[in-house]
């Protein structure tokens, strides 16, 4: 008969694997960065004192669609998954779930988090979120396989969650919430870019089409990822212009902006290993360092 202690231990360790495998198929990090996006546009969106109640509603809401759309693209792109080294062992090519229980649990919790928005937050927002979630299965996630512009195409989803967060504080479209939407849209491609290079023949192995498998020489793939920085830099200033934020911020954003060009550059210059490592690092420090000046020094 096992001791008490070993039952404990297998136990824990049951309920580790049983985490681990949520936290895979809920993308745990994305959603984070989702959550912690949309923290972020409603904060910045508030008038006067925080409605804590709107908050968790919010939050609850983003994250039960974030969850749910992420288990839904991995039902989608399960047997692409199982061809690359990087995604091989995710829960559904690894066959540690089912696809028919992904598929619904997907699919439910998607249509919560979107009723959870329209009744607890307001219905632009969930429209927002209705918005997010269609893109970036049903057109961003297809267009992987089919043109290099899916890159661009996949940020304008993954650029949305701010804006959800000011339209729940503000009940509008504003060009302040918009501009939280450009920062997060030029954010990405860099970084998205730079993973495409480190990753690119796994990429080819599941036969997606991304600009550094057609891009031999890395000219366009790093002309691309400084460019779009480059446009992120005055983009990152507009909280300022637009009395969002102030002069602290002004001037984090700009030495913040300067220093994630010079990585994109050292990048299109090298187009290495290194350097595509080196910017990718850049913009993960860089959008919550960003993001933290912009709450600290809200007006």
């Amino acid at each position: 008969m096992k001791s008490t202690a070993q039952n404990v231990t297998e136990s824990a360790a049951a309920s580790e694997r049983a985490g681990g495998l949520w936290a895979e198929l809920f993308k745990a990090r994305l959603t984070s960065l989702v959550l912690l996006t949309t923290l972020v546009g409603f904060y910045l969106g508030q008038r006067g004192g925080l409605n804590w109640l709107l908050l968790v509603n919010t939050l609850a809401g983003t994250g039960l669609l974030a969850c749910g759309a992420a288990a839904l693209n991995q039902y989608l792109e399960r047997d692409f998954d199982a061809l690359m080294e990087r995604t091989a062992d995710r829960p559904l090519p690894a066959g540690r779930i089912q696809p028919q229980m992904v598929v619904v649990l997907g699919g439910v919790i998607s249509v919560v988090g979107l009723l959870w928005l329209a009744f607890g937050v307001n219905l632009l927002t969930a429209v927002l979120g209705a918005v997010t979630l269609i893109s970036y299965l049903f057109i961003y996630t297809p267009l992987k396989r089919k043109t290099t512009l899916n890159t661009a195409i996949g940020a304008i989803p993954g650029a949305l969650p701010p804006l959800m967060g000011w339209t729940a504080a503000r009940g509008d479209l504003s060009i302040e919430g918009w501009a939280l939407f450009a920062i997060l849209f030029f954010w990405q491609l860099p970084h998205f870019l730079a993973i495409a290079w480190m990753y690119r023949e796994d990429y080819a192995k599941g036969g997606f089409v991304m600009l550094p498998l057609v891009d031999q020489d890395g000219s366009r793939t790093g002309r691309s990822a400084f460019s779009h920085t480059l446009g992120l830099l005055p983009v990152s200033l507009s909280p300022f212009v637009f009395q969002v934020a102030g002069g602290l911020y002004f001037f984090g954003a700009l030495i913040l902006g300067l220093v994630f060009l010079w990585c994109a550059l050292r990048f299109a210059r090298q187009m290495d290993r290194l350097s595509a490592r080196r910017l990718f690092f850049a913009s993960i420090l860089y959008l919550p360092l960003l993001l933290g000046l912009m709450v600290f020094d809200k007006r």
